[in-house]
């Protein structure tokens, strides 16, 4: 489940263009960050936990400012004149036909209200908070979209003008290094969800269909190997997922009736390979991230700096021919087809399944009690407890290790608190079976849970043997290497809080070095750059994700957060590869974009980002109705 955070912006005052304004008895110093009369200030906000939140509250048209901790609030406000004033910024200030002046004070300053005052009236609100009036919207604001900046005063000086950007977050955890059942199995776990699934690695085909100038139909030979890998007996199409894309030349109406029959005409023949239903996802859109990544390369390369309509306006002709050789590499659908094994025992209740479970046990028919017991999980999966298993009679004895491992581990993926009880059981089966490397593989698996939680003391030294031995006996480098940049993520988690910051900052240097070894998931990348944004910086974070996001086939809420990690910096968006990613969020979820640009009390990140003239020429475009 996606997370809402507030991120408190600093921005120190200029002195241009506040005459006209009433500013009352505010003093503007020409520089607040060294000025001796905010000394103290900046000194406490330095120091303040960061658990400690504040911001305003808009109830009706009275203005609260709230903060989680009163005796925080209190002790910020130590003199008579220190106190709060509110800049109220109205969305209309930045109306696509309307030129925006050069000022930091960006609205209606509201009357100051100092230390006495704010002290007195801090009273309970809602999830343990404290609120204290600061202020009334004036008559002709109300009705509009606004925002409320919060000027910080101390002995009447403004210290510090702070805007709030709402940002989201989302969970994140270690990288999933997979456990061995019948073989390597992940926990696919679903970024804006807490829902975790697991499957194994025949999970998803990806194939990519390349269609003619405006032509819906498909070559044969194209579609040939998608075919092919349909034939396999032993699955079932469980989804398809086709992203159809045209060229950007030409009519947008016609480019969206081309996407639109591609997609249909793949959906329709792939749905002929089998009898039950498929579920089908089909999405579309002009190919606008491949064309501006191509032409960075041509003569045409100040074409970037257009607008799409402008370049729609280009690129006819002559330029559409000479642009041709990237243009055909962009009429394609991207077809992802999700598998899932046929089960033969399907239609049958979990007890019986068990009943014909434990037949095969005492048969020893090893080989088909797996395929049963895979069965018996997917139903299990549905009631998400183990408590069954205890039904399955299997005898502790060599032999049947590969199904007491899957019980065991099977526990853990329904459930990680179940890891403790598995690893233990593990163990047990090592003695029967010590050269099992699934054993070994899922102990050190285990062993991570274990440690990060501390349930039990781990000795460091002895622990990356174990995983150097996984590598001795067979297992892959990229698997061993993806361990490593677990280990070193639980590592530099533990050193931060001892603040053992050179060693903290030695295991990031290895998950930056390492991390590039193998292939990451969409989840894996939403984890490692959360975790390097907390522990490292914010560069090391988006260059993880920099290429991945100007992909058509980036995950679309790793694409947003990559917009929440780097929006708010105006560094980051003056990049040459900006608009590209912008242009490819606007595809994917165009109503989900342009609500960034809604007031932080609205569920935007802030409309006060449009005070850069990039991101308002690309929100007055794609936005806002003409």
């Amino acid at each position: 489940m996606k997370k809402i955070f507030l991120l408190i912006v600093i921005t120190f005052i200029s002195l241009s263009n506040l005459t006209a304004q009433n500013t009352y008895d505010i003093r503007f110093s020409q520089n607040t960050n060294t000025d001796a009369n905010c000394g103290y200030f900046n000194a406490y906000f330095k120091n303040t936990p960061k658990e400690i939140g504040y911001s305003i509250l808009r109830e009706g048209n009275k203005l609260y400012f709230q903060v989680t901790d009163k005796n925080w609030g209190i002790n910020l406000f130590k003199k008579s004149g220190d106190g709060i004033a509110i800049d109220v910024v109205s969305k209309a200030r930045y109306k696509c036909d309307s030129i925006i002046e050069d000022s930091q004070i960006r609205g209606a300053i509201l009357q100051p209200v100092y230390a006495k005052q704010l002290v007195r009236g801090f009273k309970p609100t809602l999830g343990d908070r404290f609120k204290t009036f600061v202020g009334t919207v004036p008559s002709d604001l109300q009705d509009e979209e606004l925002e409320f900046n919060i000027l910080f005063l101390n002995n009447k000086v403004l210290c510090r003008y702070q805007r709030i950007y709402n940002l989201e977050s989302y969970p994140w955890d270690l990288l999933d290094m997979g456990v061995y059942l019948d073989s390597l199995t992940y926990k696919s776990k679903e970024i804006t969800t807490e829902k975790d699934k697991f499957v194994t690695k025949y999970k998803k085909l990806k194939f990519v269909i390349p269609f003619q100038k405006n032509k819906a139909a498909y070559l044969p030979e194209d579609i040939k190997p998608v075919y092919d890998s349909l034939k396999l007996t032993d699955f079932n199409i469980k989804k398809i997922n086709i992203k159809a894309y045209s060229s950007i030349e030409g009519s947008l109406e016609r480019n969206l009736e081309l996407q639109k029959l591609r997609a249909e005409s793949i959906a329709k023949s792939m749905q002929s390979f089998q009898k039950p239903d498929i579920e089908t996802e089909i999405s579309s859109a002009e190919n606008w991230v491949e064309f501006l990544n191509d032409i960075s390369k041509s003569k045409y390369k100040n074409l970037k700096n257009l607008s799409k309509k402008e370049i729609k306006q280009k690129v006819v002709g002559s330029v559409s021919n000479e642009l041709e050789i990237y243009l055909k590499n962009h009429r394609k659908a991207v077809i992802i087809l999700e598998l899932e094994k046929k089960d033969k025992y399907k239609e049958m209740t979990t007890n019986k399944l068990i009943t014909i479970f434990n037949d095969f046990i005492l048969k020893e028919n090893i080989e088909e009690a797996l395929v049963v017991q895979n069965s018996i999980f997917e139903k299990l999966k549905e009631e998400n407890s183990p408590d069954k298993l205890r039904e399955l009679t299997v005898p502790k004895q060599q032999k049947f290790v590969p199904i007491l491992n899957k019980n065991s581990m099977f526990k853990y993926l329904l459930n990680i608190s179940y890891a403790k009880i598995a690893f233990d059981e593990l163990k047990m089966l090592e003695k029967l079976d010590p050269k099992n490397i699934k054993i070994k593989y899922n102990l050190v698996v285990l062993r991570f849970i274990i440690w990060e939680n501390n349930w039990e003391k781990i000795t460091i030294a002895d622990f990356k043997k174990d995983i150097y031995q996984l590598k001795k006996i067979g297992i892959k480098s990229s698997l061993i290497d993806r361990m490593f940049v677990n280990f070193h993520i639980v590592k530099a988690k533990k050193n931060m809080i001892a603040k053992n910051y050179d060693a903290k900052d030695d295991s990031i240097d290895f998950i930056v070095d390492t991390y590039e070894n193998f292939d990451l998931s969409n989840y894996d990348y939403l984890s490692l750059a959360q975790f390097l944004n907390y522990y490292s910086n914010k560069d090391d974070a988006i260059d993880l994700l920099d290429e991945k996001v100007i992909t058509i086939t980036v995950d679309e809420d790793l694409l947003f957060y990559y917009l929440n990690l780097t929006i708010t910096n105006k560094y980051n968006v003056a990049s040459n590869n900006y608009r590209t990613m912008m242009l490819n969020a606007i595809n994917m979820n165009e109503k989900r974009f342009c609500k960034i640009f809604n007031a932080s009390l609205n569920d935007g990140v802030t409309f006060q980002l449009l005070e850069n003239e990039y991101l308002r020429k690309t929100y007055c475009e794609s936005c806002v109705n003409e």
